[in-house]
């Protein structure tokens, strides 16, 4: 096919802007490529860990509604694979919460503490303060006050009230009746008398007879 001189002038010009910017413009295509594809590979493994640790997480919460030896075992099981394998997932996180409170109810108090101490020293920041309040529980039932306390010193906006109820829980276990009165009566400031669970904090000071 014969071109005239125009068209040769343009099919020059072409190959001129091509040899000066050519290899520039597929190394950025390139780049691009590979940046799509490592998406795609990384979405595809995400979705995998998700399917994968859902897994443990059904099997947790299963074997946790069905008390006995042999389920403890399989939460156990579930569980050092899902801080192992599958820590960063929420799933982990949950199946931690769900754990405890199986350990909980079979009076493995130890293996309960493990759950939540494990939770409250994760990047899961939106569960870390249920974690510190059920430890606090469970310290609180070992009289081990200071500790218990511990937990409750930074409490997040959201969870003030709770924090303080606990802490007015605690100096109340420990005979320091004034300080669990101001706990208590700021967490009745914070949660506001219409709440259902004001009659309950009520009931609590006054059983302080003062």
């Amino acid at each position: 096919m014969a071109y005239n001189l125009e068209e040769q002038e343009q099919l020059a010009q072409m190959r001129a802007w091509w040899n000066k910017y050519g290899m520039s413009i597929m190394s950025v295509l390139g780049v691009v490529l590979v940046a799509v594809l490592a998406w795609q590979g990384w979405s595809a493994y995400q979705t995998n860990q998700a399917k994968q640790a859902r897994g443990y997480f059904d099997a947790v919460e299963l074997a946790s509604q069905q008390p006995s030896a042999d389920s403890a075992a399989r939460v156990m099981a579930a569980m050092q694979t899902l801080r192992k394998d599958f820590g960063s997932t929420d799933y982990a996180a949950r199946a931690a919460l769900f754990a405890a409170s199986a350990f909980e109810i079979q009076q493995n108090i130890p293996a309960a503490q493990e759950q939540l101490e494990w939770l409250v020293k994760s990047n899961h920041a939106a569960l870390v303060p249920v974690a510190q309040l059920r430890l606090a529980g469970l310290f609180l039932d070992q009289k081990k006050y200071d500790q218990a306390l511990s937990l409750l010193s930074s409490p997040p906006k959201s969870f003030d009230a709770l924090f303080s109820d606990r802490r007015g829980d605690i100096y109340a276990a420990q005979g320091n009746a004034e300080q669990a009165k101001q706990a208590w009566t700021k967490t009745l400031t914070l949660i506001g008398l219409d709440n259902p669970l004001a009659s309950v904090v009520q009931l609590k000071l006054d059983s302080l007879g003062r």
